[in-house]
């Protein structure tokens, strides 16, 4: 203990020290796996699967890894749950090879979540896997062992600033029993420092270290945590360790932001049901076909997806986790040239599904496959070579129309879930604007599908087949439409929406040229409940090109609206047309 704490003091006197500039080279080095590997798994483990999510006969709401803190169990109760903590059937190599069999390439693992409790040996405390727990082993070593034998990198997790078993550790909502009260920096100094000085030096080459929620700590602690990455220097490191410190990675969580972080490197983190760690009741499990698209939409953003399972007190991951990673392993084998390595495509939005590129390839994902057997790229390139990639020696037709291109694809989808399209073209891309033309009846579809998202938490979801624009929880955010207007006059407004009962009142305003128009939406069912409801109406004078943008005035719930389009229909009797042939 003595030892450590003077390589401690020595660690903060030379994390005061400026840092040595790293070359936009070296950062790209350092980064380079990370960046290619695009898919990894994330696993909550810990004594909270014992309770998984009951406490004394009663199913407590939220998270099952926070039932501690939202049950306000006290420490010594809570402690008593170790004792029943022993995973016999804990087989890493198991775990490891079900990861690697998905196309993961990286697994992160709570070495230590908000309750305190260590998954290796500590020497700092005896509140941890070895000392705490019938089962008595590290299981870390052997999960680090698996991780080297598959070729798969390993990072860690750990809660810097919140623990709620050792005293002095941090609480959100404050400490609700007098065991957890001490000195937040003895804390930092005796608990957190030492150990993630332990998990850094003890299990060989680490590649992530995901700090969580900074609560309550000073610029000095934080300094001295940061400090300690100097045992791995080529550690990557996510944006969580608090006092501005940015480090490597944004991590949105339990979302896709909508265009992502441009020029920064970012990791979405979500659940396959409704929580991190095990919880016995929770069975709203996503579908196969929502984790790859996730993938899909992800990477179409330079993206990773950092994929939770939350195991059992026994060791197991539950099965339908297993099911459906083994599901996303099968489209990953056929179809991983186009998420591995990829960059975001060109295109803001594509009305069928997203898109990836590589290597001069252009990777379309299909989700929503053209019934008529033509796939329509809004690109002014010619094509050189298109493809299947699940059919790589079959050479697709393309045909350059004013204003895309149009590769002619098989009447049925390869894969129900998405189908990736290879396209070559000649030069660097050149986009075509979506241009929203009027329909026979002079009525303007603004769908979903077809929006510009300014943003960063608006996205594209579908309910029942249908896209629609959805996590709207930023009131900044906004859409926009261009129209190839052809018919001057007035048109009524139709939106097409979803709104939670429990944002009511939320308020809107449309723009076009120098006219707004506001409104207060009513409630709906639910957020997958759409009902159409008039808005009011504008007059569009001018021919050619119009923009018409929808934006959010106020957002009293959790959301401004879920959107699958805006309708304007004509109420200006149509000009009469003159007869060519007089």
């Amino acid at each position: 203990m003595v030892g450590i704490m003077v390589s401690l003091a020595q660690n903060i006197r030379s994390a005061e020290l400026p840092p040595k500039a790293e070359t936009k080279e070296e950062r790209d080095a350092r980064m380079a796996w990370w960046r290619e590997a695009r898919f990894g798994m994330f696993i909550h483990w810990g004594v909270y699967s014992v309770p998984a999510g009951t406490w004394q006969g009663k199913e407590i709401p939220g998270i099952g890894e926070w039932i501690m803190n939202t049950a306000k169990i006290p420490v010594a109760d809570y402690r008593n749950f170790a004792k029943q903590f022993n995973p016999v059937k804990y087989d890493p190599d198991a775990w490891v090879r079900l990861a690697k069999e998905a196309g993961m390439k990286y697994i992160v693992i709570t070495s230590k979540h908000h309750d305190g409790f260590a998954l290796f040996d500590s020497k700092v405390t005896d509140w941890d896997a070895v000392d705490a727990t019938p089962y008595g082993k590290d299981l870390l070593k052997p999960l680090a062992e698996a991780c080297r034998k598959h070729g798969i990198r390993l990072g860690f997790y750990y809660s810097q600033a919140q623990d709620w078993n050792n005293p002095g550790g941090a609480a959100y909502g404050g400490h609700w029993d007098k065991a957890q009260d001490g000195s937040m920096d003895d804390y930092v100094r005796k608990i957190a420092a030492p150990q993630v000085k332990e998990i850094l030096s003890n299990y060989g080459d680490i590649a992530v270290l995901w700090w969580d929620t900074p609560v309550d700590m000073t610029r000095e602690q934080v300094q001295l945590l940061a400090s300690l990455t100097k045992l791995q220097p080529r550690i990557i490191t996510n944006n969580r360790l608090g006092n501005g410190i940015p480090g490597d990675t944004e991590t949105p969580e339990q979302f896709i932001p909508a265009t992502g972080f441009p020029g920064r490197d970012w990791e979405t983190c979500m659940t396959m049901n409704d929580t991190w760690g095990y919880k016995s009741y929770d069975n709203n499990w996503k579908s196969t076909e929502t984790l790859v698209r996730n993938l899909i939409d992800i990477a179409s953003k330079g993206g990773n997806y950092l994929l939770n399972v939350g195991p059992t007190s026994e060791g197991l991951i539950p099965q339908p986790s297993v099911e459906r990673l083994t599901e996303v392993g099968k489209w990953m084998k056929i179809n991983g040239d186009a998420i591995y390595g990829t960059t975001p495509g060109p295109f803001k939005r594509l009305a069928f599904g997203r898109s990836t590129r590589k290597d001069g390839k252009l990777y379309l994902h299909v989700f929503a496959w053209p019934r008529d057997g033509k796939l329509n790229v809004p690109l002014t390139n010619n094509a050189t070579k298109a493809y299947l990639l699940a059919d790589p020696q079959k050479a697709l037709m393309c045909i350059s129309t004013e204003d895309s291109l149009e590769i002619q694809v098989p009447v049925d989808a390869p894969d129900k879930i998405a189908s990736v399209v290879v396209l070559e073209i000649e030069g660097d891309p050149k986009v075509a604007q979506v241009i929203i033309r009027p329909q026979d009846d002079e009525s303007i579809h603004l769908k979903a599908s077809d929006a510009e998202i300014i943003g960063q938490t608006l996205t594209i979801e579908e309910y029942d087949g249908i896209p629609s624009l959805g996590y709207w929880t930023n009131p900044d955010d906004y859409v926009e439409w261009t129209v190839d207007n052809r018919h001057p006059g007035e048109y009524e407004i139709e939106l097409d929406y979803a709104l939670d009962p429990r944002s009511e009142g939320s308020r809107y305003r449309i723009e076009c040229a120098d006219q707004k128009i506001e409104g207060t939406l009513a409630a709906t069912k639910s957020w997958m409940d759409f009902t159409t409801a008039k808005a009011g109406a504008i007059k569009i004078e001018k021919t050619g090109a119009v923009s018409i943008r929808l934006r959010a005035v106020e957002k009293p719930g959790e959301g401004v609206m879920d959107l699958r389009a805006i309708v304007l229909r004509s109420i200006t009797p149509a000009a009469p047309v003159e007869n060519p042939r007089r």
